[in-house]
């Protein structure tokens, strides 16, 4: 399922264009335009959810790939010795601004702990 109103939906149908460096089954992911970090990447599912709360039993396969995608695209981008941080906010609380499930894949700097 789609929404034709989400730009994430739009960016996974490719009707927008993107710097997109993954193209999977059930995930595509791409360049974030306001980079918080030297990579700056965000892995999204194809069918539109619109947060880890409304992720359903029979999601669990979008999940392991959205993971596994991150993975593949940290190892191609070469942040696996640095390290690199991957974040999923769920909830306008929680600093979600886009509400298609997405997850940050960041690196290519130092990060703190506390984030936020």
């Amino acid at each position: 399922m789609t929404d034709s109103g989400c730009i994430f939906c739009r960016i996974a149908s490719g009707e927008i264009d993107s710097d997109r460096v993954y193209d999977g089954e059930r995930v595509v992911a791409f360049r974030d335009l306001d980079p918080k970090a030297p990579t700056h990447i965000l892995v999204i599912p194809r069918a539109h959810v619109p947060s880890v709360a409304d992720l359903e039993d029979g999601d669990a396969p979008v999940i392991g790939e959205l993971l596994l995608a991150a993975r593949d695209i940290a190892r191609e981008e070469g942040l696996v010795e640095s390290g690199y941080r991957l974040v999923l906010n769920s909830g306008a609380g929680a600093g979600q601004s886009v509400f298609h499930l997405h997850l940050h894949l960041l690196g290519g700097r130092q990060f703190g702990w506390p984030p936020g």
